[in-house]
């Protein structure tokens, strides 16, 4: 019988087998352990993590970048995600070193939310901000060459941030201007949006000061975060007033951010566009009250206030102007149009105001400066140009009128052509169509030294005498064409100056014709005592010819050859115009060719003002009464304004030939 050994040791089963070759030796003992000290510390960090421990890093780093400080006086906290969201309260940063305000900006609380794998690329995407209670100044440097506070980044270079939507809090934003007379303070809060993708509008309101101005603003744009850096307009809604002025904008901004292309209906509005240059740096000559409707588009530097219409005073106005900013100064191009335009709403490029009686449209102070040249013993305007004005900006100007309402001269139209370079400012041409003829002008103003230097060169050609009556009953008692030339040259800054120091050359000539009392009458004389004293009593004057030229010396104008020819009749004048004084000094003789009419004729003295000129017989003058009439040739015109002297049609003068001989 066999042995059988009951005492052998069991074989060893599958599981104690994959045991003993799981079981780590001392190195692998050592790796656990690290794992599991490591895996423990994560949960006590997590358990323990405070964000704020970076306030300080991120403080460090804004200063280092913009040179201000920041402090993050609450607390930091950041939600992690594919779009991370980093809130911190209680925000401030420094404002510059010259500013007398410490803070720039405050913030009770910021939330950004920020897209992370774009920005492993470079690119910063920010889908939302909210700020609450944020509290930003903005202020202009000290000196011209002083940035403003907001100027602490330097030059921007890559990519600008990507922002979609602002939400604003309980906002103020102010904005300072020491030197330009400017503190508006502007409350904002975002709006209800419109839909649930799209982001809140931006309500504004606002007032202070503008230029020294009162200033107020309300309204409401989508957030101008919303769509930079993308073709898709936005909406915006603006209306504003500074002093007398007032602005409505409403229409679409594309990529807002840059604020660098608009297109905006513009409702402009106020007592005297001279009141745009303190404003926005545009200069511009005094009018009447203005109201303009146009839209205005921006191109980078290219601002363009195009198709607008409106009125200016008792005239319409209309066109197209555009103003670059891109150069050393503003450069305005327009091209203005009047179907009816009311001469004296022009008094302002002269220094004058427009009339302000019944009927006419004048601002406040307009009325009052009316006044005050309506006390004074002189017409001639002495207001000074403003250099600064002149030398602010350059210009190219068209304007042309089809219909002018004039109470003095019957004028039909208007061609002007303004240009404005550095303080030169020219006039070529300044036309105006008078009275069936015409006065074709350039005008040189040189506003680059203190005192403007001026240079006028003017030509009246083929105005009709009868159609500068006011009304039909006279122009049937006038007749005959006037010309001339006027070339003047003076100096000083206003009208008044500029004509009280010039030199230069004054003539001009009527042709045959006739002109009966009641135009005599028009022309202040008095028939019955002071006209008998040169012709006879008859209703109409026949008239060969009648011519002035005056040398001008220091605003002094004297007669050089001045005459009145009539068929029975020939008055020889001589004396002189004081422009800078406005007053006048002529003697008018009578030179009878017939004999028995001598009785009623003495010569007559025109003097007194500009304003108030007087007519009067001058016995003491009085002539030899039997001589017959001098020969015309020795009085005779010069030869270059007897060629101007237009009879009307088909009649030919010979004033300064029957008796030249």
């Amino acid at each position: 019988m066999e042995h059988v050994n009951t005492v052998d040791s069991p074989a060893p089963s599958p599981v104690s087998r994959r045991w003993r070759w799981r079981r780590p030796g001392k190195r692998g003992q050592r790796w656990l352990a690290i794992l599991v000290f490591l895996f423990a510390a994560i949960l006590l960090l997590i358990a323990l993590w405070d964000w704020n421990w970076f306030k300080g890093p991120v403080e460090r780093a804004v200063q280092a970048k913009t040179g201000r400080e920041f402090h993050i006086n609450g607390d930091l906290d950041v939600d992690l995600g594919r779009t991370t969201t980093i809130r911190a309260d209680r925000l401030t940063f420094a404002n510059a070193t010259w500013a007398k305000t410490p803070q720039m900006a405050s913030a009770d609380r910021a939330e950004i939310a920020i897209r992370v794998w774009p920005l492993l690329r470079g690119h910063v995407h920010i889908p939302e901000v909210r700020l609450t209670r944020p509290d930003l100044l903005l202020e202009t440097g000290p000196g011209k060459d002083t940035p403003g506070n907001w100027d602490f980044l330097g030059p921007s270079t890559g990519n600008p941030p990507q922002l979609q939507r602002l939400l604003i809090d309980d906002g103020r934003l102010k904005f300072l201007d020491a030197a330009g007379r400017t503190d508006v303070l502007v409350a904002l809060n975002s709006g209800k949006p419109r839909s649930a993708d799209s982001a809140p509008p931006l309500l504004v309101s606002g007032k202070g000061r503008w230029r020294g101005n009162p200033f107020s603003l309300d309204g409401s744009t989508e957030s101008p975060l919303e769509l930079t850096n993308s073709d898709h307009p936005f909406r915006i809604h603006l209306d504003g007033r500074a002093g007398g002025t007032h602005a409505i904008a409403s229409g679409t901004l594309t990529n807002p951010f840059a604020l660098r292309t608009f297109d905006l209906e513009l409702m402009l509005s106020g007592q005297d566009m001279e009141d745009l240059f303190p404003l926005i740096g545009v200069a511009m000559p005094s009018t009447p009250p203005y109201r303009l409707k146009g839209r205005l588009k921006r191109n980078n530097d290219i601002w363009r206030y195009e198709n607008f219409t409106g009125t200016a005073g008792d005239s319409d106005l209309g066109g197209t102007a555009q103003i670059d900013v891109g150069g050393e100064r503003p450069f305005l191009k327009a091209d203005l149009v009047s179907k009816r335009l009311d001469f004296d709403d022009l008094a302002g490029f002269i220094g004058a105001p427009p009339k302000t009686g019944a009927g006419e449209t004048a601002n406040a102070e307009q009325k009052a400066k009316a006044a005050a040249l309506a006390a004074r013993a002189k017409v001639l305007p002495d207001t000074p140009y403003n250099l600064t004005k002149l030398r602010a900006m350059d210009a190219d100007v068209r304007w042309k009128a089809q219909r002018i309402n004039s109470p003095v001269l019957p004028l039909d139209d208007m061609d002007a052509h303004l240009k404005l370079e550095a303080g030169l400012l020219r006039l070529e041409p300044l036309n105006f169509g008078v009275a069936g003829g015409d006065i074709r002008s350039t005008i040189r103003m040189d506003a680059r030294k203190d005192t403007i230097a001026t240079q006028l060169q003017a030509s009246l050609r083929k105005i009709q005498l009868g159609k500068l009556m006011p009304d039909s009953k006279l122009a049937e008692q006038a007749s005959g064409g006037i010309s001339g030339d006027l070339t003047l040259a003076g100096t000083g800054n206003s009208v008044a100056a500029m004509l009280g120091s010039s030199d230069g050359n004054v003539a001009l000539g009527i042709g045959r014709g006739h002109v009966g009392n009641l135009v005599m009458e028009l022309a202040g004389l008095d028939v019955a005592e002071s006209l008998k004293f040169l012709f006879t009593g008859d209703k109409q004057i026949p008239l060969r010819c009648a011519f002035g030229d005056f040398g001008v010396a220091n605003g002094v104008m004297t007669s050089r050859a001045l005459a009145f020819d009539t068929t029975d009749t020939l008055i020889v004048g001589e004396g002189t115009v004081d422009l800078k004084q406005e007053q006048l000094d002529l003697l008018l003789r009578p030179r009878p060719k017939d004999i028995s009419i001598l009785a009623l004729r003495s010569p007559l003295r025109i003097g007194g003002s500009f304003k108030d000129p007087s007519f009067r017989p001058d016995f003491k003058a009085l002539g030899i009464r039997g001589a017959i009439a001098l020969t015309l040739g020795s009085i005779a015109p010069p030869a270059a304004l007897l060629a101007t002297i237009e009879t009307g049609p088909g009649k030919d003068s010979n004033c300064g030939g029957r008796y030249a001989k």
